[in-house]
């Protein structure tokens, strides 16, 4: 059993809220079967043994990052700007269709959110052939560049400790834990 989060970031904030998830899973999985990659690392033909993929991402103009947008953080300092990012892995990767997938992303708190990155994530899963896809939660940055906003580490590693419990307590697919 294994789990694999795919992470796109910027600036370095979704890809801290991974290693926070990772974190809270291996207090109820063993360590080795977590990894958390790139996207462009990321398989295009998953592995057999994944129980459960992660898939998050900065939420740009209400979606996922798209070439432009990249090259527009990349003009703030954002690393990795050249490198595919989920939107492509999406379009690449097989689908499994009994893999259980959850979405999350990062963000700005605003009063009115028409979109996010975990929403066009779960679509496009869905779309590319996966049935069992959720979207997780959103996590806050107090600016474009970050940090995360106070709290949000430690979300994020308690949202990783329930989806670890919930990969424990079943022998398929997990429940929607966005915690």
């Amino acid at each position: 059993m294994t789990v694999l989060i795919v992470v796109e970031s910027c600036f370095g904030n979704t890809t801290a809220v991974a290693h926070a998830v990772a974190a809270g899973l291996t207090r109820t999985v063993p360590l080795e079967t977590v990894s958390v990659v790139h996207p462009a690392e990321a398989p295009v033909a998953l592995p057999g043994d994944v129980r459960l993929l992660l898939v998050g991402a900065p939420t740009h103009a209400f979606s996922l990052p798209r070439p432009q947008s990249r090259r527009e953080a990349g003009e703030k300092g954002a690393q990795d700007v050249d490198l595919p990012g989920v939107r492509e892995w999406i379009e690449r990767v097989t689908p499994s269709k009994d893999l259980h997938v959850v979405t999350f992303d990062t963000s700005i708190k605003t009063r009115f959110v028409p979109g996010t990155a975990a929403k066009a994530s779960s679509k496009a899963l869905k779309k590319r052939g996966f049935r069992h896809v959720d979207r997780g939660p959103g996590f806050f940055v107090t600016a474009t560049e970050g940090p995360l906003a106070d709290g949000e580490r430690e979300r994020a590693e308690a949202w990783g400790v329930q989806l670890g419990r919930d990969l424990n307590g079943s022998p398929g697919r997990t429940g929607n834990s966005t915690g």
